[in-house]
């Protein structure tokens, strides 16, 4: 894949929804350059990402499957790096994803999710009662600060049994795996600081076990083989479900926000009964993605693209990379017509793949929902006039190709009540 004409991702993600456009107008698959000049196959067609998302001559894992890393030349400086040297069911291939899937289910029930309900409407309402002692401190309050990142924080920090102290340290490397422009010091800093803190998380929990994911994750064995995740399958689950967990709701409920205060008449929709916060939810989720692209994917033997509906004559060849392009797929035409890329909370169709799908569907994805349905009403009701307070085209986006969010969201919040 040397050829000139790729698409160079920009690593800062300045202009997520520009790229995915420039990205589909190449057709449904087309070649693109990631950091450091790696390349890859960008997929923007959501019927044939959802074929190459359930094909099983797609693998996920760089180790048996991707000849650049098998070679040694992919650097751990790159800033995709932890994407993909991890070792749990987000790079497993096969009867080993089945196997690792199958452990974290065993901890990562619908009951401990349904179970907390409770506890987020009471970190919302804590919350949302700080934002009013903001308010009344400064006209301006930065949301994202104060509301879209302490609630998945502190949810998943409560879910996993990490102590309140670390949340910050949680945060800082959690960006640090997202921002897909961090220098090669910046990747060896975050590498390091994350594998420190699980490490003694994992630790501490093996000696004080609680009733906590971690200690779920510590305890849960194979039926059939009665055996438990190794080491480095632990911590790099944890990496995987604390990182997924964290990020992406931070992101939806951030961008559903900024949805509703751009688009005032999608939120009298909702305010009159015309559309539910779950239609907010699921178009949010497909007009901007929390994921803006996936890493990765590698063809397990040439490909031809014609054969699984995509055009005639194009080839992913065997060992080639493929980049899921969610927020492209998410306002593609085809898929959503000639306003694909307007937020329409009564739109009737608002199928996305926000949460991947096929056997690596995300497990966490009834959370994220549950924190985002339960943050945006009571956000709405408490600040019936809540507002900008900066013109839209002055926000910025999160340094990152993959995170699909703001980097502060400020608001007014123009009279409680």
């Amino acid at each position: 894949m040397s050829e000139q004409g790729s698409i160079v991702i920009d690593p800062s993600g300045r202009d997520i929804h520009g790229e995915a456009t420039r990205i589909r107008e190449r057709g449904p698959v087309t070649r693109v350059e990631l950091p450091d000049g790696v390349e890859a196959w960008a997929v923007s067609s959501t019927d044939l990402l959802k074929k190459l998302l359930t094909d099983p001559r797609v693998s996920k894992d760089p180790r048996q499957h991707w000849p650049v890393w098998i070679s040694g030349e992919i650097s751990p400086e790159w800033p995709l790096f932890t994407w993909v040297a991890v070792q749990n069911m987000f790079t497993a291939y096969g009867g080993e994803h089945k196997r690792l899937r199958t452990l974290v289910s065993k901890a990562f029930t619908a009951r401990r999710t349904a179970a907390l309900q409770p506890r987020i409407e009471e970190i919302t309402k804590t919350l949302l009662d700080r934002i009013d002692e903001a308010g009344r401190r400064s006209e301006v309050v930065d949301l994202r600060e104060e509301f879209c990142y302490p609630l998945p924080i502190q949810v998943i920090s409560e879910l996993f049994g990490l102590p309140e102290e670390k949340g910050a340290e949680l945060r800082a490397v959690v960006d640090g795996i997202f921002n897909t422009a961090a220098t090669p010091e910046e990747v060896t800093d975050i590498y390091t600081r994350l594998y420190a803190a699980l490490g003694e998380l994992v630790a501490a929990k093996r000696e004080s076990p609680g009733d906590d994911l971690t200690s779920a994750l510590i305890a849960a064995r194979d039926d059939e083989g009665d055996t438990r995740l190794s080491e480095q399958e632990l911590l790099d689950t944890l990496v995987l479900m604390i990182s997924a967990g964290h990020e992406t709701t931070v992101n939806l409920i951030d961008n559903a926000i900024h949805a509703l205060l751009t688009h005032p008449e999608q939120l009298a929709h909702v305010r009159a009964g015309r559309a539910t916060w779950d239609d907010v939810i699921e178009e949010t989720l497909r007009v901007q993605a929390p994921v803006a692209s996936l890493p990765l994917r590698y063809a397990v033997e040439d490909l031809a693209v014609g054969e699984l509906g995509g055009p005639e004559g194009v080839v992913i060849g065997k060992g080639e990379a493929i980049l899921a392009a969610y927020a492209a797929a998410g306002r593609n035409p085809v898929d959503h017509g000639a306003d694909a890329d307007l937020f329409d909370v009564t739109r009737v169709g608002k199928e996305h793949l926000a949460f991947g799908h096929g056997v690596h569907f995300c497990l966490g994805a009834p959370l994220g929902r549950m924190e985002a349905r339960i943050a945006l009403p009571a956000l709405f009701e408490r600040y019936p006039r809540l507002e900008l307070a900066v013109p839209d085209g002055e926000l910025s986006p999160v340094a990152s190709f993959i995170s699909n969010g703001h980097r502060s969201l400020p608001v007014r919040l123009s009279a409680a009540g």
